[in-house]
């Protein structure tokens, strides 16, 4: 048995990661049971779920579906776009090599249209781009695709010119980095996951070894259900890590930087647990459906 860690994480955050996971594996839609099974799971009682659920729909993040008389919601075509674009970031991490090229975005909104440029920049530093200045934004040239599809399917393109090339300065570019980058809030949430999570490959190695296979196949429900609970909240943590930070080399960083050991630390485990997670989630939906 491990300890179940309890990050603080908003419901709404969760249903999202559990339809990302889980969802789209169930034929896209979830019923409105499984889900507040699977919250309920995670500490969360089901008026709340459902109060975060209504959130989502009036969103357009969530879209209900009657089926067999059963209350059904499935992700929107548009947030089921962005998740499939997220797991592109999330589970394909890379690190750009020293000299590699970088990728500007140039925007430029109307003054008229204030709501936008905020929009913009909120959506740029989700991204992992810095400000080098107003209007002008830098990137590890890797992101550019995400990014031209993530703002597109925000509206956003339109105001925004991509520009591809090296950066030719003898200027410190670790000095650079730290001015275009918010490199303490990074940090901070680095640190987050790895206070959280920075013991949990020794305690599950411990537990299951580090074959997933053997360890799927000699697991028990109990064992299952805790992998759900601990892998749901630890994926939803970490995700906002690959998009905070863009992959910038470690030259460019300050020394000690955790990000490679939180990197380390998050894929082996995924490796381990997400079979034994998804093995119990896809169990409650199919009770469901038996129901």
């Amino acid at each position: 048995m491990v300890d179940m860690p309890a990050p603080s994480l908003p419901q709404q955050q969760l249903i999202l990661t559990i339809y990302g996971l889980y969802g789209r594996r169930g034929g896209g839609q979830l019923p409105i049971s499984v889900l507040i099974q699977m919250l309920g799971e995670l500490g969360h009682d089901a008026p709340g779920v459902r109060s975060a659920v209504s959130r989502l729909k009036a969103k357009g993040v969530l879209t209900s579906v009657k089926n067999g008389g059963v209350a059904r919601y499935e992700l929107s075509e548009r947030s089921l776009k962005l998740v499939s674009e997220g797991d592109e970031r999330i589970f394909a991490p890379y690190r750009a090599a020293t000299g590699a090229p970088w990728v500007l975005a140039i925007f430029s909104v109307p003054e008229s249209m204030r709501d936008r440029r905020h929009q913009l920049r909120t959506e740029l530093t989700r991204l992992g781009f810095g400000s080098m200045g107003a209007g002008v934004w830098i990137a590890p040239s890797g992101v550019r695709e995400g990014a031209r599809k993530r703002l597109e399917s925000r509206g956003l393109d339109e105001y925004v010119e991509f520009f591809t090339g090296d950066y030719s300065s003898d200027s410190d570019m670790r000095a650079k980095v730290a001015q275009w980058w918010d490199l303490e809030a990074l940090e901070s949430q680095i640190s987050e996951f790895m206070d959280t999570y920075g013991g949990s490959l020794e305690d599950w190695t411990a537990l299951v070894g580090d074959d997933p296979d053997k360890a799927l196949a000699a697991s028990s429900e109990d064992l299952r259900r805790d992998a759900f609970r601990y892998y749901v909240p630890m994926l939803t943590l970490w995700r906002r890590l690959p998009y905070r930070d863009p992959g910038l080399p470690l030259e460019y960083l300050p020394p000690g930087w955790q990000g490679p050991e939180a990197r380390r630390i998050f894929f082996s485990v995924h490796r381990l647990i997400a079979p034994l997670a998804e093995m119990y989630a896809m169990s409650l939906v199919q009770e469901a459906e038996a129901a």
